[in-house]
């Protein structure tokens, strides 16, 4: 009788052991997890994008933290001395349209879009975080008082920003980096961004 008992009892153990392995609570406990991490990741994808592109020099050099415009490849302070001035349009005798006309001119490397210039102080990237960039460009006491929807605006349809992607050459030929993302894409993530409420992760 002992052992029928102690057989009866490891029997249990195996059956209970068995049915907890095999329970479908259990096993859908990773993919849940699996399924919660994977939406994050897709809410975020929209502003990943974006933000490739507008950390890219093609952005940033033309938001500076300081007086000087940045230019090329490695981002270097814009040669002759060239400054800010008073309206982000260069110094009185060297404005920016002094050089920089309408379209690129292949001929001399200088890079052209319409109205160009640089972005004002307060909206300066150079240094910034993704979250912080975006951040400044949300807050309308230094994006110049735009709303959410001036901001999409200006991002996909500003010739100026659009320009990235067509950067033409510099002085000695060579083509001009483009964004990591194709201005679609870009155009696109931007868009997404602002309907889903130009959420903004954390770092």
């Amino acid at each position: 009788m002992k052992y029928l008992f102690i057989l009866l009892f490891a029997c249990s153990a195996i059956v209970v052991a068995f049915n907890l392995q095999n329970d479908p609570v259990v096993e859908t406990i990773p993919a849940v997890t699996a399924s919660i991490t994977t939406a994050a990741s897709e809410d975020n994808t929209a502003f990943d994008t974006m933000m490739k592109v507008l950390m890219h020099k093609r952005c940033v050099n033309c938001h500076p933290s300081d007086a000087y415009p940045r230019q090329g490849e490695d981002s270097h302070i814009h040669r002759f001395g060239i400054e800010r001035g008073k309206a982000n349009h260069g110094a009185e005798a060297t404005t920016c349209n002094t050089c920089h006309q309408a379209d690129n001119n292949n001929q001399s490397g200088v890079p052209g879009a319409p109205e160009w210039s640089l972005a004002p102080l307060s909206m300066a990237w150079q240094g910034l975080s993704r979250t912080e960039i975006a951040r400044s460009m949300l807050d309308r006491k230094r994006n110049g008082n735009r709303s959410i929807k001036e901001i999409e605006h200006h991002l996909t349809e500003h010739e100026l920003v659009l320009w990235a992607w067509e950067p033409g050459v510099d002085n000695e030929g060579n083509p001009r980096e483009k964004p990591p993302v194709s201005k679609e894409d870009y155009i696109a993530a931007v868009k997404k961004w602002v309907e889903e409420g130009a959420h903004i992760p954390d770092e």
